[in-house]
């Protein structure tokens, strides 16, 4: 499909809603993260991959860019909560 494709009105509604509440989207996959690595702990290959989804959700939550990559250096699953958190607000 080429660039620059009309979509519907009712296409275009959605496209609209999903970028409207793309932050609550992000906080919401945040929270789940957190919950996955804490039920994953000792399976270091599933949590490696989780850690992985959190960086590039936090890539996109627009959070402070210091904090995140304090807490993705650390693997702070305590931190990581925090920011979701904060992400939901």
């Amino acid at each position: 499909m080429a660039g620059g494709q009309d979509y519907s009105k009712t296409q275009r509604k959605i496209i609209d809603r999903y970028y409207d509440n793309q932050d609550t989207i992000v906080a919401q996959r945040l929270g789940e993260i957190v919950t996955e690595l804490f039920l994953a702990a000792g399976n270091e290959k599933k949590t490696n991959q989780l850690w992985t989804r959190a960086e590039k959700a936090l890539a996109k939550s627009g959070l402070n860019k210091s904090r995140i990559a304090q807490v993705l250096k650390d693997r702070d699953l305590e931190g990581l909560g925090r920011l979701a958190g904060e992400a939901s607000k």
